[in-house]
């Protein structure tokens, strides 16, 4: 059974704002899109060297093979690290191989510099990948996957970018689509002795994830990740089909996760997941529009909040909250339109279509089961 508290003031209000909005009035104090970025990525020590891919011998044609040109780039910088300039062009990277980028460097592209991922049948590749480094930053362009290209059926790991037991790592101001995979991917990996070591201090803004294959943004084994300012749309190919999500694997968790002023549009599944040994996730002020699943999806979470977001179009409730979720605080929302699937008359016996503290208005908005310690406050319902 559901245990949620609300307060009789917060009951009043929210009353008050399913009545008004029911009669047409937007004027919630809810923002309408996701607004101007406001967010700055924090920039990452390393030393004054630049060297350009250019100078490595990269062609950047889109036909000769340049991943040796970038590594031999990356491995050219001095001992306190600096910056690897990528000019325009378009730049073939062999994603089995990888660009494996090391501690206090800067892959700075261009804005119309492009990663195009090389055919290939493997079932783990990255375009990028960035393990067991600190101090790393990556801005700037486009990683182009190969998932319409790729000459196998199986596996699910080939990303964009991925983030494994680094610290300190920023990614800004990219575009990444068609990827076998996930766009980017933040988790944990082994060290040569055995200990499990998660990733720390991530910062991921103003990130457009698009047209890939399983998640927009998979964060599992970390800690202290914060995204900002990002779109994570379209995602189909193979389950889960999240924009973004949270999902440790065993025995790792996911504690401290930021996400703010994201748009999650139109992905197969839910637009963001939370799931089991996630600890601590705040989602603020995002639009989660037209996704195939819940807006948000909660399952086994513990200590989270999801405050001021618009969530809205969704196939099935705007929220859940399942599986033994606690400790979480929904305030402010904007619940609109949810639970767009057709219904026959026997779903409203089923648990998940119980009322939510004796509210008729926002059942098809919020599905609570089996978790408590659910906070529910001032929050808008409309059709």
């Amino acid at each position: 059974m559901a245990q949620v508290h609300s307060r009789s003031r917060r009951r009043l209000l929210g009353h008050i704002g399913l009545a008004v909005l029911t009669a047409g009035c937007e004027a919630a104090p809810i923002p309408v899109s996701v607004s101007p970025p406001g967010f700055i990525a924090p920039s990452r020590p390393r030393g004054n060297a630049r060297v350009s891919v250019r100078e490595h011998g990269a062609r950047g044609d889109g036909v000769v093979d340049d991943t040796s040109a970038f590594q031999e780039a990356i491995d050219a910088l001095p001992a306190e690290g600096g910056t690897v300039d990528v000019p325009t062009g378009k730049y073939l990277i062999d994603p089995v191989r990888s660009v494996r980028l090391r501690s206090r460097m800067h892959l700075e592209l261009a804005d119309d510099a492009t990663l195009i991922a090389k055919v290939n049948a493997a079932e783990r590749s990255c375009v990028l990948c960035v393990r067991q480094v600190r101090d790393t930053e990556i801005s700037g362009g486009r990683i182009v996957g190969e998932r319409k290209r790729h000459l196998g059926r199986t596996g699910e790991w080939g990303h964009g970018v991925e983030i494994q037991a680094a610290s300190r790592i920023t990614l800004r101001d990219l575009h990444v689509s068609d990827c076998w995979g996930d766009g980017v991917y933040v988790g944990a990996t082994w060290s040569p002795d055995r200990e499990r070591i998660v990733s720390d201090d991530v910062v991921i803004a103003r990130v457009v994830s698009t047209g890939n294959r399983r998640q927009g943004l998979s964060i599992t084994g970390s800690r202290n990740v914060r995204v900002h300012d990002c779109e994570f749309s379209n995602t189909a190919g193979t389950a889960p089909e999240c924009g973004i999500d949270i999902e440790p694997n065993a025995p790792d968790t996911a504690s401290a996760v930021h996400i703010e002023n994201c748009l999650l549009k139109g992905n197969a599944s839910n637009g963001i997941q939370v799931y089991m040994r996630s600890r601590n996730v705040v989602i603020r002020d995002c639009v989660i529009e037209h996704n195939g699943g819940y807006g948000i999806l909660a399952i086994g979470a513990s200590g989270g909040s999801v405050l001021k977001n618009r969530i809205r179009h969704n196939r099935l409730q705007g929220l859940g909250l399942r599986g033994g979720t606690t400790g979480y605080r929904i305030s402010q929302n904007h619940f609109r339109n949810n639970n767009t699937r057709k219904r026959d008359i026997n779903d409203v016996a089923k648990p998940e279509w119980a009322a939510v503290a004796g509210r008729k208005g926002i059942r098809p908005h919020i599905d609570i089961n089996n978790s408590s310690d659910i906070v529910l406050e001032t929050n808008f319902y409309s059709e």
